[in-house]
């Protein structure tokens, strides 16, 4: 059954110093293989900087921001879209005045165990 809601109307959780993750959709909505992510980054503050096996495709809903990878920072902004391959390092930073917010696709953590041809986009 396909479900509407405002993203407002999801829980908030921190997930580090100024930023703030929604599950917008998962497994709870019954979304079998991706989770959609809604962060906002305060002004000033940063996603961690990490990496693991899973791609990310993002897409930036407002703000001003750059997208690290610990040795480049690339500008990103309302309209930009960012793809990180499994296994690179990246960070979100807010360089602008207003909240950073951006929509984050990514896999369940169960397809971990699936072998890697099944996923061919893992890095």
């Amino acid at each position: 059954m396909i479900q509407i809601r405002d993203f407002h109307d999801v829980e908030a959780r921190p997930v580090g110093e100024g930023v703030t993750m929604r599950v917008v959709m998962g497994p709870a909505q019954g979304a079998p293989f991706f989770n959609m992510r809604v962060f906002e980054v305060q002004p000033g503050c940063a996603t961690p900087l990490h990496s693991h096996w899973w791609e990310h495709e993002v897409f930036v809903l407002s703000g001003n921001g750059v997208a690290n990878t610990g040795t480049h920072e690339t500008p990103i902004e309302h309209g930009s879209t960012v793809f990180v391959p499994g296994g690179d390092r990246h960070q979100f930073r807010n360089t602008g005045d207003g909240i950073l917010r951006f929509i984050c696709v990514v896999p369940q953590e169960w397809l971990e165990g699936v072998p890697s041809q099944s996923h061919s986009s893992q890095g």
